[in-house]
């Protein structure tokens, strides 16, 4: 029965040897681990490097197209027949009789061509080059967006982590009270001193002190797996920290944090790409008013039994003006749409713009209302410990019920869980004005 009982309390107060083989890792490197793992990253990862592929295909067509070709035919049409039999080189005299001309014999052909077609005027493909270049520092922007995020979330996760296990510690804390409790209830009632009522109470109080610790070790070992989670971990993983975070201080102003903002913040710079690319859309969406001039040249083989050979061959070269005079008024309506899509970005630009100052400035108070908040949370443990102490001695003397004791000792637990809450909160609220000015990464990690 002894043997069971040390196991209980080894688990119970030493819930550490339940994960003897746990990784620690510190903020820095959680986050480092997250930015090389999480796929969400090389996910945008991707998209970035399409985006990459995008600008070089806009821009292969600047230089020359070429084809091969290669065609059979066979036929008894009087066109096709002479012009087959012209291209191959076998044209006769005799094809020029009357009947040879109106009913030709059938006959084949094998057309091997090679055609050049190089660009010499052509606005569209500046244009989209320009469009796809744009799209490509966007996502490069997105990129750097998600890696923010990633970081933010891993550390929300640490910090959960965090407070995790300091309330584990708090529900330690408060099993040990609710045990001395019932001891002293216990030694009063077998001196004659207490009540029988006032033991089983404190059993009482016991038990849901043990409830409430098992539900924090739960909390705390759920907390391990989701910082493995957003470090890139596989589910299931689970992580611990290595060290607690201090509670950050802020050094910026308020009106730096909002020119860092409106400087620093990739979404704000994505809105920015978006609207010069709207910008871009007007430009090429108008290059379709404008005519295209393409030069050409190419050479042909022809023969009429084996492909790619010839029984004679020819070269032409020639340059292409196209300049599409109406189409139904497309064009306008299609400019027309571009402009409107580009004040919509602009002024989509103009809001986000606007938010995120009011983002800062809202964090800002959000923090403030943290730290005052820690402070009387502080406080108030001071007096709930104060309180139990107090109680406690004159439930000693006969002075005090044990009611009011354990009134107290509710109290001061409550008192250890929301100092907890609290420094988690303050943490965060600080984190939050990092992130909403877009200096998120840089501050925790330098």
């Amino acid at each position: 029965m002894k043997v069971w009982c040390l196991c209980a309390a080894l688990l119970l107060f030493c819930p550490p040897l339940l994960n003897a083989g746990q990784d620690s890792v510190t903020l820095r490197e959680a986050i480092r681990l997250s930015l090389e793992r999480n796929h969400l990253l090389t996910a945008a990862q991707h998209r970035k490097t399409a985006a990459e592929h995008g600008v070089a295909a806009s821009r292969s067509r600047y230089f020359p197209r070429i084809f091969l070709d290669e065609t059979f035919s066979a036929s008894n049409a009087p066109t096709r027949v002479f012009m087959m039999k012209l291209d191959q080189g076998r044209f006769s005299q005799n094809d020029f009789l009357i009947n040879s001309l109106n009913h030709p014999s059938w006959t084949r052909d094998y057309r091997s061509a090679f055609t050049l077609e190089q660009p010499i005027f052509d606005l569209g493909i500046p244009y989209g080059t320009a469009l796809a270049e744009k799209e490509a520092e966007e996502q490069g922007l997105a990129f750097e967006r998600r890696r923010e995020e990633v970081a933010f979330a891993v550390f929300t996760s640490y910090l959960e982590v965090q407070r995790a296990r300091a309330m584990l510690s708090a529900a330690q804390e408060a099993v040990r009270d609710a045990r001395e409790h019932r001891r002293l209830a216990r030694a009063r009632n077998a001196n004659g001193m207490g009540l029988k009522s006032d033991e089983l109470r404190a059993g009482t109080f016991l038990a849901e002190m043990e409830q409430q610790h098992i539900t924090a070790q739960n909390n705390a070992a759920l907390a391990g797996m989701r910082l493995a989670l957003a470090a890139g971990g596989r589910g299931g993983e689970s992580l611990d920290i290595a060290e607690p975070l201090p509670l950050p201080s802020l050094d910026t102003g308020a009106e730096e944090l909002m020119a860092l903002a409106l400087s620093n913040r990739k979404d704000l710079k994505e809105a920015e790409k978006a609207a010069e690319k709207a910008g871009i859309g007007v430009k090429l969406a108008g290059s379709a008013f404008l005519p295209t001039l393409y030069g050409s040249a190419g050479y042909q083989m022809n023969d009429r039994d084996v492909p790619f050979s010839r029984d004679n061959d020819s070269w032409i070269a020639g340059v292409n003006l196209r300049w599409e005079l109406f189409d139904g008024l497309r064009r306008f309506d299609e400019r027309a749409r571009a402009r409107s899509l580009e004040h919509s970005a602009r002024d989509s630009l103009e809001y986000q713009q606007r938010e995120a100052v009011f983002q800062v400035k809202e964090s800002l108070l959000r923090r403030e209302e943290a730290k005052q908040r820690l402070a009387i949370a502080r406080s108030s443990l001071r007096d709930a410990e104060e309180g139990v102490r107090l109680v406690t001695k004159r439930f000693a003397n006969s002075l005090s019920t044990l009611v009011e004791v354990l009134d107290a000792q509710t109290a001061l637990n409550r008192a250890r869980a929301s100092v907890v809450e609290q420094e988690t909160g303050y943490a965060l609220a600080t984190a939050r004005v990092w992130y909403s000015a877009g200096i998120f990464l840089r501050e925790v990690m330098k």
